[in-house]
């Protein structure tokens, strides 16, 4: 059998494409990372990530542990599981005191909490209770500033803090009060980025083009073809978009959780694409 001469075998690459020498970008760093439901969500991917470059990373889990234990399984390396209700409060208040039993620091934190019941969310802006608009903000905009704030006594300075977001700017065909709430979320990110600052504690936003998730329908409302939309949306971004590639989105994250980005703070970083910088027609060079 003849090998195969050095110069023609392909390297081999991780996952996320991700270099940064044999430590990786987050070699030594412990990381929290929330919202992991299935191998499909964002959370997901960034924890894999996350691991590939060298973190410690625990879970949180909301309802069945169960669930959230098994997908953990799936990382490259087994990552503990804690329970957490974004309003419980309970939940919040030992919060830290949960994670010490797994580490006595973090120097990172995912949050990639949102939920909206149905009926704020698909067209019903106009007829949402206000008990559906106050849970929608509760989970995904408060939760923000709850679990940063319960997180606080083991954030050490320089620690970041990243948050998934879907460009509030304008709005969505069927986003509606999860569209509100993710523009409250932008808020609540610059005002923790201007009252953590003099802690070292950088706070940032991820903004993600549509990704193909268990809760990405949403995005679009039950009525739009979420087919068509990922057409639409790749057909606009000047990079084009793929919503069943999780990497840029997952690769970004890890970026901002690292010391890569040490003074910045308060910041969107889009990866979309280039969507959001361009008009509803679209943009590509001929």
């Amino acid at each position: 059998m003849t090998p195969v001469p050095p110069s023609t075998a392909p390297p081999a690459a991780p996952a996320t494409g991700l270099t940064a020498g044999p430590s990786g970008l987050l070699a030594g760093r412990t990381v929290l990372v929330t919202g992991v439901l299935t191998d499909r969500s964002i959370a997901f991917h960034v924890a894999r990530a996350a691991q590939e470059q060298g973190a410690e990373v625990i879970l949180t889990g909301y309802g069945r542990l169960s669930l959230v234990e098994r997908i953990a399984r799936r990382l490259p390396r087994p990552a503990p599981v804690i329970e957490l209700d974004v309003t419980d409060d309970d939940h919040l208040t030992t919060l830290a005191d949960r994670v010490r039993e797994h580490t006595a620091r973090l120097d990172g934190v995912l949050h990639a909490v949102a939920f909206a019941p149905p009926g704020a969310l698909g067209g019903n802006f106009l007829t949402t209770s206000r008990q559906e608009a106050t849970t929608a903000f509760e989970v995904s905009t408060v939760s923000l500033q709850a679990l940063t704030t319960a997180l606080l006594p083991l954030l050490r300075e320089g620690a970041s803090v990243v948050g998934l977001d879907f460009d509030a700017r304008q709005v969505w065909a069927g986003y509606d009060w999860m569209g509100v709430a993710k523009a409250g979320l932008e808020a609540c990110a610059r005002y923790l980025a201007a009252y953590l600052g003099d802690r070292g504690i950088r706070v940032n936003l991820v903004a993600a083009g549509p990704l193909r998730t268990p809760a990405g329908h949403a995005t679009y409302g039950e009525d739009t073809d979420p087919g068509q939309a990922e057409r639409e949306w790749d057909r606009r971004a000047p990079l084009g978009w793929r919503s069943v590639d999780f990497d840029p989105v997952s690769r970004a994250c890890v970026a901002l959780l690292s010391d890569w980005f040490p003074a910045t703070t308060g910041e969107i970083l889009h990866v979309d694409g280039g969507a959001h910088a361009v008009g509803d027609g679209g943009f590509r060079a001929r």
